[in-house]
């Protein structure tokens, strides 16, 4: 089952988190998201436990408590479905095609 955990503090780490998460139960994976420009955390992690009952005892146990000086938030992450591309009528398509070719495609 993958969690998410949000609200953490920017100086908590991967070891802090799946450590919380082992008291817990087997982790298989905790990944913490980091921006990219600044390589600093954007305060919010992925958790992935196998066992599903040890998830959700986790998530009912780790909600709400404290880490690292915040009160984090926890719970079961949800699954996206990605969105559709949007199929164009002939019409459409053909109005698109025309824009294109008068003011170039765009990027």
């Amino acid at each position: 089952m993958k969690i998410l955990a949000r609200k953490l503090n920017r100086d908590t780490t991967e070891a802090n988190l799946r450590s919380l998460f082992e008291d817990h139960g087997t982790v298989q994976a905790c990944d913490l998201v980091i921006d990219k420009e600044t390589e600093t955390s954007k305060g919010f992690a992925f958790i992935e436990m196998e066992d599903e009952t040890e998830a959700e005892a986790a998530i009912l146990a780790l909600n709400s408590t404290e880490l690292d000086g915040e009160i984090i938030r926890v719970k079961a992450s949800e699954k996206t479905t990605p969105t559709p591309k949007k199929v164009l009528s002939p019409d459409d398509q053909q109005r698109k095609e025309t824009a294109e070719s008068v003011w170039g495609k765009k990027k």
